[in-house]
């Protein structure tokens, strides 16, 4: 029989908890079902201006943040639980990324910081979790991020088709999968290509009041800025060599806001400068690092965005197409991802990919709390 393991992700969207139940039986990883728990908006305010860089907060903020945190990662799975009519006591562990309130890879003391006590949730769902992941492979050289490549090649890597995976969260990365590679073998690369939909999603939330860009809609009506856009391209992330990870610190609207200095474009104008700099950076980095690819994979909640879609088919030369026509419905990849991690923690395998964040060498990820032991 498989095992069966929960993954918890909460992106930079601050939308809510993805929560994942996935059997696991050594290579074969199957999806039995998902549940998302959205947060309230107070708390989601809350949680943005926790992340905001160079705001600041007080350790009480940050103490009860966290705890309240951990109460909804563990509500989400015993919603998880009830709709799947799953027993705790069948589940080997939970796997909880948290939720990222800031990511600062860069020297001379680089640190990421992930909320949601781990603590509680073990203790709330009587299931042994693990949790921290990135801060390992921090400590091991790296930058901690992206992690999802590890789990891409595991699960999307093809004996004679080389593929590139294309997630488009709030930042967007890629994992380039060379034909036949396999666990251990390098020629697999990943790294964040630069924004993915935060910046489109803080510029409608600003002049629009939406949470994102549904189909990209509103970026399709409006005129592509050729001089901002090459204004934005010339940021030097987008020169740097992989391994490299970037978030929402970075790029922010203030970053936006500094690029665009006393210019008044159309707002309807920037944010389709905005969607075409998310499809340029990513066609940009697939071009570069992945000339040989034959097929691209999208997930995220990018790949609902059919203009963005559009721009990248304009952009690159091979087939297009969601994770759902490969088994995994694009928005459950990742919570999938920490249920697979978790798994590999827990059977002593490590996690990460060196070539991905940097790191020295592959490493156990995360720190492991245990479920107590039922009273008699």
């Amino acid at each position: 029989m498989p095992d069966l393991y929960i993954g918890l992700m909460s992106g930079t969207s601050l939308d809510g908890i993805d929560a994942a139940l996935v059997a696991i039986k050594g290579q074969q990883i199957n999806p039995v079902d998902f549940a998302y728990l959205p947060f309230p908006t107070p708390l989601k305010q809350r949680i943005h201006r926790l992340s905001q860089a160079n705001t600041p907060v007080t350790l009480s903020e940050y103490g009860s943040l966290d705890t309240e945190l951990g109460y909804c990662f563990a509500d989400a799975v015993k919603q998880l639980l009830a709709q799947s009519q799953t027993p705790a006591s069948t589940i080997t562990a939970i796997g909880s990324h948290g939720q990222t309130v800031h990511h600062s890879p860069a020297p001379p003391q680089p640190f990421t910081l992930q909320i949601g006590d781990p603590n509680i949730i073990a203790e709330q769902t009587g299931i042994t979790t693990v949790a921290d992941f990135r801060r390992r492979d921090m400590a091991a050289g790296g930058q901690g991020a992206p992690l999802v490549p590890a789990f891409h090649q595991a699960v999307f890597r093809h004996p004679s088709e080389h593929r590139c995976i294309v997630n488009i969260g709030g930042i967007a990365n890629i994992t380039v999968l060379p034909s036949g590679a396999t666990p251990g073998i390098t020629g697999t690369i990943g790294f964040d290509t630069g924004p993915g939909n935060i910046l489109m999603d803080q510029w409608i939330h600003t002049k629009r009041g939406l949470s994102y860009d549904a189909n990209g809609d509103w970026a399709n009506s409006g005129q592509l800025c050729q001089a901002l856009l090459a204004t934005l391209l010339a940021d030097p992330y987008f020169q740097l060599a992989p391994p490299k990870s970037t978030g929402k610190e970075y790029f922010s609207l203030a970053w936006l806001q500094q690029h665009l200095g006393r210019s008044t474009y159309d707002s309807s104008d920037i944010q389709a400068t905005l969607c075409a700099l998310t499809a340029t950076t990513i066609s940009q980095a697939i071009n570069q690092h992945a000339p040989q690819t034959e097929r691209i994979l999208v997930c995220g909640g990018g790949a609902h965005n059919s203009h963005l879609l559009n721009l990248l088919a304009q952009r690159l030369t091979c087939p297009i197409a969601s994770t759902l026509a490969y088994g995994l419905h694009p928005d459950h990849v990742e919570a999938i991802a920490f249920a697979w991690l978790a798994q590999q923690t827990i059977t002593g395998q490590t996690g990460n990919l060196p070539e991905a964040t940097g790191a020295h060498r592959p490493v156990l990820l995360g720190g492991i709390y245990q479920a107590s032991p039922k009273q008699p």
